[in-house]
């Protein structure tokens, strides 16, 4: 899951959107004596964001989704799969809420502003991209999907070929579509218990 769908599935806790949000620039383990001192839903939300990842790369939909896309893809098709299962999201964002995308990602914009104590200095530049690029928005159509593939295929040397990724999603749209409605509830369903147990 990318970025979109980790915010979504944060449920409405400011500290837990943002733990979820920032999950994957907070290393090591997660031990009381270590977030002891940390905002309790902002650790839930990290927590969650590890568990989201978790549950995604062990499910057998996803699976077969991204074994197909190692095809083309290789080594890089789980991160291919994150991009593509939040344009999925984004493009029928009006089944999972009730307002429009576009309001969504402008509120979410404001409260990632409003957290941004919660924001490892190494992610601000990212955050900052983010917001003046309105990549939540952009994952809603092919072009953004594009363009986000691009931009990721920058970063290193070793993301160079993803910039070739949205021909397989072009190709196979149907079948990455089917997979991501065949999955997501469930990790809805899980995402949700997991907060009312943490």
């Amino acid at each position: 899951m990318n970025f979109l769908a980790h915010i979504l599935l944060s449920g409405t806790k400011e500290g837990v959107i943002m733990g979820n949000y920032v999950g994957d620039f907070i290393k090591g383990r997660l031990t009381d004596e270590k977030t002891e001192s940390w905002d309790p839903d902002f650790v839930t939300g990290l927590k969650l964001h590890r568990f989201i990842d978790f549950f995604t790369d062990q499910h057998g939909t996803v699976r077969e989704a991204t074994h197909k896309a190692a095809l083309s893809q290789g080594k890089l098709a789980g991160i291919v799969m994150d991009i593509y299962f939040d344009y999925f999201l984004a493009k029928h964002f009006d089944q999972f809420r009730p307002e429009p995308l576009f309001t969504y990602a402008q509120n979410m914009y404001a409260l990632i502003q409003e957290n941004e104590h919660f924001i490892p200095v190494d992610m601000m530049r990212m955050v900052q991209a983010m917001r003046s690029e309105d990549w939540l928005t952009s994952y809603a159509t092919l072009e953004g999907v594009d363009l986000t593939f691009h931009r990721m295929s920058r970063r290193a040397t070793y993301l160079a070929p993803l910039r070739n990724a949205m021909l397989e999603l072009s190709e196979n749209e149907d079948f990455y579509q089917d997979k991501f409605f065949s999955f997501f509830p469930e990790l809805q369903k899980a995402s949700k218990e997991f907060i009312l147990t943490h």
